[in-house]
Parts: C-alpha cells; sequence; structure tokens
C-alpha cells in the first residue's frame, strides 16, 4: 500500500459504514453508522446492524431513504470520500425509477388529503350546529 491510496479489490472487505461515506450515500460516517444500527440498512437481503460488517465486491446494498429505497450494487471499495464522480465508480445504481406521476405510490396511500377522513373539532361543530338547524 504506496501512501495508503491503493487498495486490493478482489478478496477485500470494507466496513459498511465507511463505503456507504465514500459513496456518498450518507453524509457523514456517524450518520452511515447510525443507519446501519438501527436497521435502515440491508445488504443480500439481510439487515445489517453492525456497522463493521464487511462488504465485498458483487454485494446488492438496500438503504432507507426517507420516503424511497436506493438499491446499489458494490462494484469495489473505496479509498477516500472524494468528487461524486470518483464515488460513482465504487457502485452501480440499481434503483427502480419512480412510478409515474398520476400514479400513488405506497407513501402516498398511508397518508390523508387534507379534509380526507376524521373531520377536526371546528368541521365537527359546523356539521352539528347544520344538523340541530341552528345558525349561531
Amino acid at each position: 500500500m504506496a501512501n495508503g491510496q491503493e487498495q486490493p479489490t478482489g478478496l477485500a472487505r470494507q466496513r459498511i459504514d465507511k463505503w456507504l461515506f465514500f459513496a456518498r450515500l450518507k453524509k457523514s460516517r456517524s450518520l452511515a453508522a447510525k443507519a446501519v444500527e438501527s436497521g435502515d440498512v440491508a445488504v443480500n437481503g439481510q439487515q445489517i446492524r453492525q456497522p463493521s460488517y464487511g462488504l465485498k465486491a458483487g454485494d446488492v446494498v438496500v438503504v432507507s431513504a426517507d420516503r424511497h429505497d436506493i438499491v446499489v450494487k458494490v462494484l469495489s471499495g473505496g479509498v477516500r470520500r472524494g468528487p461524486y464522480e470518483e464515488a460513482r465508480l465504487l457502485y452501480e445504481d440499481m434503483t427502480p425509477p419512480p412510478p409515474p406521476k398520476g400514479e400513488r405510490n405506497l407513501f402516498a396511500e398511508v397518508t390523508r388529503d387534507r379534509g380526507a377522513g376524521r373531520p377536526t373539532k371546528r368541521e365537527r361543530r359546523q356539521i352539528d350546529r347544520l344538523q340541530d338547524g341552528t345558525d349561531d
């Protein structure tokens, strides 16, 4: 390893928290470790809870983001957190495309539109006034 810039890629494994940071999927290594510990990261279909898990080339990583999942295939380990162009070489993006504009996704189905569902306290009073026939 000359100057700490070379890393053999064949059988070498890299900590998943470091790799997520180097691949620019998380903003810091501590945030990457927290995401792994909270169960937001899966490798090859299995949920990972240890930031020290050894990641190797060929593994498929699923990272749960706010409203969607990011699916990537590891191509190599990282040496440093470089620019986006360098980080992009560490993985192959396999994330499914977003649904068409008119189609509702899972998040949209579990949230309700404003005014749908139970009435608010104010709306309930207005309904009661209409049913009683009184108009205060």
